[in-house]
């Protein structure tokens, strides 16, 4: 199982972090050797909104090969939604693919058109906006509608990472992997 994770100028730490964690901690807990973890980027440094550098371990990289995408929001994603080029690199994302979204990243998915028919949430300051994209706009901090996972701002990408751990390992593994970060808030409603 392949997981790549998009960063970019401008995101927001959390948003990452926050479904990184629980995501990883399936191999360094012990519990599948299978799984695949990349930071992937459209350029070779991330400074995130907060000033941290980050480092991707893909550039430019082919998308396709992905069986989850994980794109977290921030401020760069309005930038983003008229990069052509960065967009054009999104649309790589195999149609069996499943793509995550937490905060502002769901108007990405909306650029490109892939809400039209769908459920969708962001963060709250975002749901107008998302209110042009997508078919319907929930506040749940959770939505799943097809291959489309959207969560809606930055605390719920934990949410988000460990939602992603039981549809991968089941409710037993993400239970251990919650006890283990002390999150006492997991909640998808």
């Amino acid at each position: 199982m392949k997981i790549a994770f998009i960063i970019f100028n401008d995101v927001t730490t959390l948003d990452f972090i926050g479904a990184y964690d629980p995501l990883t901690r399936i191999k360094t807990m012990g519990f599948s050797n299978s799984i695949e973890c990349d930071v992937c980027s459209f350029t070779e440094k991330v400074i995130s909104v907060e000033g941290l550098e980050l480092v991707p371990t893909k550039v430019k990289n082919d998308l396709s090969e992905y069986d989850y995408i994980i794109m977290p929001g921030g401020k760069g994603v309005f930038d983003l939604m008229k990069d052509k080029n960065f967009l054009d690199w999104i649309m790589q994302v195999s149609d069996s693919s499943i793509i995550c979204t937490v905060c502002y990243a769901s108007l990405l998915l909306g650029v490109l058109g892939k809400l039209k028919d769908k459920k969708a949430t962001t963060h709250k300051f975002g749901m107008e906006e998302l209110k042009k994209y997508a078919k319907e706009v929930s506040d749940s901090r959770i939505v799943e509608d097809g291959n489309i996972i959207t969560a809606r701002g930055v605390s719920s990408s934990i949410d988000l990472g460990l939602y992603l751990c039981e549809k991968i390992m089941g409710t037993e593994i993400r239970e251990k992997i919650q006890k283990q970060m002390d999150y006492l808030y997991y909640t998808i409603c």
